[in-house]
């Protein structure tokens, strides 16, 4: 059972085929975690596309059916959880990747994108959690009532009080549209986007589009989709064509392919992370950029 380990962080986390690196976060909310592909996923791309990719994913940390664990950082949460994602890439020597993430991981795409825009080659938002003004507290009462309580049960060290001060950095304080980013932030988007828009009280449909309209390089499946298995089917097709087209287009240009055994690829020469980042530092007149966080 591997896990991925940070100073007082501890990520779990599995992987499943070979090819390019494909990090998928799961639905749940910040119960996210390996086990929500069975309880809150419309299917599971651990297995739909392990053909295909690299499949990586992680328990969230602190996510109460998994088996990460970490300090909750009031201050910073998304910030914390985006960090726990990118060493983890880094912890298995991978350089750009792609991403697909559900409902909790369309405002962790968007905070991977501000992170570090160099290396998501592409992201896929399926079924993204936004802002409701009509549901203002909908995510803080989901989760003072659905993860706080089973946290503090096992955690002496977090108090109900700290998870309270926790929402209220993460949600209510964020109040508007997808949390992570601003409406300005979501036009200068370069990496490509697919988005699978749904339309629940966590997901709403109109936040989903507005994404779709204002990124520069969007576009969007069929709606609805998970009103039967051959919608699912086609949307997990639709998302397997995008994903392969931007793999195929970053390999053509040569850069940043990752292998496992930690080493990058630079026009062609494989490199370990030090020597790529000299490198890279030397290509900068070129136009390139470096495959760093």
């Amino acid at each position: 059972m591997p896990f991925y380990e940070r100073g007082p962080v501890r990520i779990h986390y599995e992987e499943a085929g070979s090819g390019f690196p494909l990090l998928l976060i799961p639905g749940g909310g910040l119960n996210s975690a390996l086990a929500s592909w069975q309880t809150a996923s419309p299917f599971n791309p651990m297995e739909r596309y392990k053909k295909d990719f690299r499949c990586i994913c992680a328990d969230l940390r602190n996510a109460n059916p998994g088996q990460s664990s970490g300090p909750l950082e009031i201050d910073r949460p998304w910030d914390a959880y985006t960090d726990d994602q990118l060493g983890l890439m880094d912890h298995l020597g991978v350089g750009e990747f792609m991403v697909m993430g559900f409902c909790i991981g369309g405002p962790m795409i968007h905070n991977l994108i501000r992170r570090a825009p160099e290396r998501i080659v592409a992201a896929a938002m399926m079924q993204p959690s936004g802002f409701r003004p009509e549901m203002p507290d909908l995510f803080y009462q989901n989760n003072i009532k659905g993860w706080g309580p089973a946290l503090c049960a096992k955690r002496p060290d977090v108090s109900m009080d700290m998870v309270h001060d926790f929402l209220n950095s993460m949600y209510t304080n964020r109040a508007d549209f997808v949390f992570t980013v601003s409406r300005d932030f979501v036009r200068s988007i370069r990496t490509p986007l697919l988005i699978a828009p749904d339309d629940v009280p966590a997901h709403p449909y109109k936040v989903a589009m507005e994404v779709a309209s204002l990124a520069p390089h969007a576009e969007v499946t069929i709606y609805p989709w998970k009103d039967s298995q051959e919608h699912i089917d086609q949307v997990v097709e639709h998302a397997r064509r995008f994903l392969k087209a931007h793999e195929s287009i970053r390999r053509r240009k040569g850069e940043g392919v990752s292998g496992r055994d930690g080493r990058y690829s630079l026009g062609g020469r494989w490199l370990r992370g030090l020597d790529m980042l000299n490198a890279t530092r030397r290509r900068k007149p070129t136009g390139s950029t470096s495959a760093d966080a």
